[in-house]
């Protein structure tokens, strides 16, 4: 019996694959726990449309991902905060900080969990910051820091 495989089966194959195997395993527990369907020329087409779905939505993301990089890479943000008698900032400006810039004066929502800051921003100046977008895409920021 043939069958395609929909979950990953340790001792037998990754999700996509056709295996044979015997009657009584695939029926019974493949077929019957929802690993995998038989494998008729319906499913297959079936299968193959939906991965040909999947791959143009993931494609389609990344262009709009792409975009967006490049949107991020133009913007010049400043963040304002106050000076000490040293010259340095009360506090760190936090991705928390950066997020709100980005919804509030661009209207581009950004997580900040999603925000790469390499060292801590204490002082006034121009930084760099990452933005991981996904997908493997990353944009990288130039954040001016102003002091009141």
């Amino acid at each position: 019996m043939k069958v395609l495989l929909i979950k990953d089966v340790k001792s037998l194959g990754k999700a996509g694959e056709i295996k044979d195997v015997k009657d009584g395993y695939g029926k019974n527990f493949l077929i019957g726990k929802g690993y995998a369907k038989a494998a008729t020329a319906d499913v297959l087409s079936n299968y193959a449309a939906t991965k040909k779905a999947e791959a143009k939505a993931e494609a389609e993301e990344i262009a709009k991902l792409n975009e967006l990089k490049d949107q991020l890479e133009a913007l010049e943000v400043k963040i304002s905060k106050k000076l000490g008698n040293t010259g340095h900032l009360f506090g760190a400006v936090t991705k928390d900080e950066i997020a709100k810039v980005f919804q509030s004066e661009h209207d581009i929502e950004i997580d900040k969990r999603s925000i790469e800051i390499k060292n801590v921003i204490k002082i006034s100046g121009k930084h760099e910051i990452g933005i991981k977008l996904g997908h493997g895409i990353h944009a990288q920021l130039h954040v001016e820091v102003v002091g009141e």
